[in-house]
């Protein structure tokens, strides 16, 4: 009898298995399920139009027949003669700003961990939440009523003599900095409450200095979360574009202005084509941007986990 049940449960165990298995396989297709609507609205907010914007840079209309080719003289047009200067203005503008907010900012954010008043740090950081959002045109008229030609500022501290304008790269790279500066802070601030504690006592006890502290353990841990923050910032400020056209219009020559310009044919009619030509060249900068900062982030995480 005992065999006899035996082998009936050996006969029936293998029957039993495969329903077993089912939720397994649900289990691993339910996270794929998930995330399909993400990838359609990736598809649909940025393949279509990255893919609409990469056809017109190659194909251009003839005004007579209404005919379209493929040619490759928008893209070549886009990186050469004034355009190729609105290119390399927005770069310089990009890496000076980034720059001296990754700087900026960095300081700002060892001064708020280092600092024992923890009201000081919760209305800083909501500072700079509100900065870091304010920009665009009403930046632009905010600087134009500061330190404009009859600016406040301007007047009070006789500005003008000195030679200053703020329609100039200049006057530019200071209202870039109002608002980049704060969302530096908010950026790596989480970077310096990583450090930890221990790593400080660690290093006093073996008999090290304040300074051989920093240069030897916290500026090499940081430095990924400050790469990454720089990258970030040269990305926000070369794709900025209404604080630049309302504060200096084309006396400063940007990309984004010019890209404007095209499409409304404020200087050439009919130069659609070149002007998607120029935003495929902003893509292709904001893509080299992606491929740098998504390392350093991974990094930094490694570090600071």
């Amino acid at each position: 009898m005992a065999e006899q049940v035996l082998q009936k449960a050996a006969a029936e165990a293998p029957a039993a298995a495969p329903p077993a298995r089912k939720p397994a396989r649900r289990r691993r297709r339910a996270p794929w399920l998930a995330v399909v609507p993400f990838f359609a609205f990736l598809a649909v907010g940025f393949g279509l139009p990255a893919g609409t914007m990469a056809y017109g840079a190659f194909t251009a209309t003839d005004p007579a027949t209404g005919a379209t080719r493929f040619t490759t003289e928008n893209v070549t047009g886009a990186l050469s003669g004034v355009y190729a200067d609105g290119l390399a203005g927005s770069v310089q503008l990009s890496l000076v700003t980034a720059l001296l907010a990754t700087l900026v900012g960095a300081v700002v954010a060892q001064a708020l961990v280092a600092s024992e008043r923890p009201a000081l740090r919760k209305a800083v950081v909501a500072a700079c939440g509100v900065f870091a959002n304010f920009s665009g045109a009403p930046l632009a008229f905010a600087f134009i009523a500061t330190l404009g030609t009859t600016g406040t500022l301007t007047r009070m501290l006789s500005l003008e003599s000195t030679g200053f304008s703020v329609y100039t790269f200049t006057g530019l790279v200071l209202a870039y900095l109002y608002f980049m500066v704060p969302l530096m802070v908010v950026t790596v601030l989480p970077a310096f409450d990583g450090l930890r504690g221990q790593w400080r006592e660690a290093a006093a006890s073996c008999g090290a200095t304040r300074g051989q502290f920093w240069r030897h353990i916290g500026i090499p841990v940081l430095t990924p979360s400050l790469l990454g923050g720089a990258v970030l910032m040269f990305g926000t400020a070369f794709a900025s574009h209404a604080t630049a056209a309302v504060l200096v219009g084309g006396s400063v020559q940007l990309i984004t202005i010019q890209i404007a310009n095209a499409l409304n044919g404020n200087v050439l009619a009919g130069q659609e084509n070149l002007a998607l030509a120029m935003s495929l060249n902003m893509v292709l900068v904001a893509l080299l941007v992606m491929a740098v900062q998504i390392p350093l982030q991974r990094r930094s995480a490694r570090w600071l986990g």
